[in-house]
Parts: structure tokens; C-alpha cells; sequence
């Protein structure tokens, strides 16, 4: 049996992996071994919601508390999936915040571990592409060098730092993957610098406007929500020493103008009825995506079986087939 803890458990990502863990019934315990899920624990600073699964506890807390994450990881604690986080224009906006739940969030998660008198658990941290930033090749590499221009983008990349420090010492089992932008979310738009990358799909095919805060030639590189779990559970399963001493990973992703998206869009959209999407790019905004990698190519991901999506309109078609009825609910009770 494997106990299983999920930081931002309330999230999109969160719930998502939460559905996929549950519908698979198992991971990798500390033996190698597949392992059946004992207990999934959702943690988040609002209540996750519980599937009505036994298996599922629903935790509200705050990842920057330290005590709570003490309450957290337990002795029986397996694996922790760390996704919680401040967003990129949140953590941008605000510093101490941004700090707080980012850096010394992830620190309380590790200390935590390693306070588990010598029990070894495996940890997967999600980071970023915004760990890269200035002057950028074309595309972002495995040896590009992480120069992040933004509060949140050195957050993260501290991040993967202490977990390879941590995993060094013998802490934890730890592994980083620096995520592409993960489109498309369902909900309503967030904080985060690429919300637009959802906003211009999820809005028109519910029949609602939608605002564009960036050109259309903005470039973005996604991952479809399905691609995403599918990476984080192959990279929990997968051995440590498969990784080296670097144990942070690249994703690969599909490369698009805002432009591109929102034809993809147009074409997927079937007989619907659909918002506009009006182009009022913001400096603000702008400034922090133009800094972001234009495309990315991972010999190493690739080398590791970890996939990608065919292209944009695959993406667009698992977002109509997985979200967008319920999207169009949540839109209709709102009304």
C-alpha cells in the first residue's frame, strides 16, 4: 500500500491527477514496486473536492505554514506530488506572497520530509519554463542555462534546486519537471501571465467573449491537461538514477501563435455558436510571455518516453471531449 500526499490539491491539475491516481489504483512504492493506492490526501488553501472516494482525505491548509506541513507528512507518507503555488503574474504582483508560498512553501514540504527519521519519499515538484529567461535560443535546449527574469520563474528554479539538494543528501527521492504552459483549463481566468492560452478557447466555445491581454503573434508552448498527469506519473514511477544528479526534466510542447490557437479553435468549434475574442494586448502581460521560451526540445524527455501532443487541435479536441460540457454548465448557473 502507498499513502499519497497532493499539494495544490484543489486545483485543476491537482483534481485532475487526483482522477487519474484513482482510476489507476496504483504507484510506485519505495520498493520499485507497483503499490495500491491506501490513502490520497488533497491539500489546498480551499477544500478539494473528495470524489466521494473513502480512499480521498480533503485537507484546507497553507503550504508557507510549517507547522501544518509537519501535520501533513506523516511517517506513512510515500509520495507528494507539490503543485501548489502562487501563479506567475500572482507571484509577480505580489513579492512577499509569491515567496512565501513558492520558495518557503516548498522548503516546509522538503523539511518535512526529511523530518521522516530517515524514511526516503518520493517527491515530484512542478516547475516551469519560466525558469528560463532573457536573451533565449530557438529552441530552449537541455544545456540552455536557467536565467528566470521573473519572481516567480526564480522561485521555481530555487525550487528544483533544494530538491536536487535534498535528493543528494538523501532526504527525499525527489524530481523536478519544468512544465510548458497547460492549456486548456476549465473554470474561469487566473493570475497566471498564460491564462489567455485557455481564455481564448474555453470562453468562445461556451459562447462567451473572451479578452486577449497579448498580440496575435504571441508565441506559447502547451501541454494538454491529459499530457501533463500522464508526465507527472511516469515521472513518480520511473527510478531515480534514470535522472542522474540533475533531477530536474524538460518538457517538450507544442509551439503557437495566440493566433494559431484561436483558429484551432474556429475549426474544432462544430455547429456552436461562438464568442469573440477581442485583441487588447497589455504591457504588463506581454512582457513577461515574450520572455518565455518561443519552443522547446528535450533530447532527454524524448529519450525518457515522455510524449507531447500531435498539435494544437488535438489539444483543442481533448478540451471539448474532457471539460467542455461542464464548462458550459458552470457558465449557464452563473448567468
Amino acid at each position: 500500500m502507498v499513502n499519497v500526499v497532493i499539494t495544490g490539491g484543489a486545483g485543476f491539475i491537482g483534481q485532475a491527477l487526483a482522477k487519474a491516481l484513482l482510476q489507476r489504483g496504483q504507484l510506485t512504492g519505495p520498493d520499485g514496486q507497483p503499490r495500491d493506492i491506501q490513502r490520497l490526501s488533497l491539500f489546498d488553501a480551499v477544500a478539494p473536492n473528495d470524489f466521494g472516494d473513502p480512499r480521498v482525505e480533503a485537507l484546507v491548509g497553507d503550504v508557507g505554514d510549517q507547522a501544518e506541513m509537519r501535520m501533513l507528512i506523516g511517517q506513512d507518507t510515500d509520495s507528494v506530488f507539490h503543485l501548489a503555488a502562487v501563479v506567475s503574474s500572482g507571484a509577480e504582483a505580489d513579492f512577499d506572497l509569491g515567496y512565501r508560498t513558492n520558495l518557503a512553501g516548498t522548503r516546509n514540504l522538503l523539511e518535512a520530509c526529511r523530518a521522516q527519521e530517515g524514511l526516503i519519499t518520493r517527491v515530484v515538484f512542478a516547475s516551469s519554463v519560466a525558469v528560463y529567461g532573457g536573451a533565449l535560443p530557438d529552441p530552449v535546449t537541455d544545456s540552455t542555462p536557467q536565467r528566470p527574469t521573473t519572481s516567480y520563474g526564480a522561485q521555481k528554479l530555487m525550487g528544483e534546486l533544494m530538491v536536487n539538494d535534498y535528493t543528494r543528501k538523501g532526504y527525499i527521492d525527489g524530481r523536478s519537471v519544468r512544465l510548458p504552459t497547460i492549456m486548456i483549463r476549465p473554470g474561469k481566468p487566473n493570475k497566471a501571465a498564460s491564462t489567455w492560452a485557455s481564455s481564448i478557447v474555453r470562453e468562445p466555445l461556451s459562447g462567451v467573449d473572451a479578452i486577449c491581454p497579448v498580440t496575435p503573434e504571441s508565441v506559447m508552448v502547451c501541454l494538454s491537461p491529459r499530457r501533463t498527469v500522464d508526465a507527472l506519473i511516469r515521472l513518480h514511477d520511473m527510478p531515480g538514477e534514470a535522472l542522474g544528479p540533475d533531477r530536474a526534466l524538460l518538457l517538450n510542447g507544442i509551439s503557437a501563435t495566440a493566433r494559431e490557437i484561436a483558429d484551432a479553435m474556429a475549426r474544432n468549434a462544430g455547429n456552436r455558436k461562438i464568442g469573440r475574442i477581442d485583441w487588447q494586448p497589455d504591457a504588463a502581460t506581454q512582457r513577461i510571455v515574450d520572455g518565455w521560451p518561443r519552443a522547446l526540445s528535450s533530447a532527454r524527455a524524448h529519450s525518457l518516453g515522455f510524449g507531447i501532443d500531435r498539435d494544437i487541435d488535438e489539444i483543442v479536441r481533448f478540451f471539448i471531449e474532457d471539460d467542455l460540457d461542464a464548462q458550459i454548465a458552470a457558465v449557464h448557473a452563473t448567468a
